[in-house]
């Protein structure tokens, strides 16, 4: 997947990939990410791996645009995943952080039955599958069956 970053810009907050590795390819620009509390550097050619698991966050601080391309390993249901949350920002289903409806994604995800999920490093893991759990809950009684099928289809 191309990942581009303009100037300033950043992945909104740290987080944990549970079940696959993160890979950053720099194409263009330089990424600096911080990974287990460790900053990284990435510049072109250059390959950043965030191993499964790891609290991290991605920064472009430069003036030109970051260009990485970005893999996951293993790819699971990485496509299925992203489809979901393009449509959201595709829809502007989004906060005015410009995040997705997190409560709807992780209807769509718990649905969806994704192995290739994302969490907040600040939610610890019980409660993000609460949490997943109660979305879904509240989704099936809210209808957003619709949605669901709009985006995984």
């Amino acid at each position: 997947m191309e990942w581009t970053v303009q100037p300033g810009g950043y992945v909104p907050f740290e987080h944990i990939h549970l079940s696959q590795d993160e890979i950053f390819h720099v194409q263009q620009g330089e990424i600096r990410a911080i990974i287990n509390g460790q900053e990284q550097i990435g510049k072109v050619g250059q390959t950043l791996l965030v191993p499964r698991g790891a609290r991290h966050i991605a920064y472009n601080d430069r003036s030109d645009a970051l260009i990485c391309i970005v893999d996951y390993k293993p790819g699971l249901d990485q496509y299925k995943v992203m489809q979901f949350i393009a449509g959201f920002i595709f829809d502007e289903n989004v906060s005015r952080r410009g995040l997705v409806n997190v409560p709807k994604l992780m209807y769509c995800l718990k649905k969806a039955k994704a192995k290739a999920l994302v969490r907040p490093s600040f939610v610890p893991e019980p409660f993000f599958r609460l949490g997943m759990n109660i979305f879904f809950m509240l989704g099936t009684i809210a209808g957003w069956e619709t949605l669901y099928r709009k985006y995984a289809d």
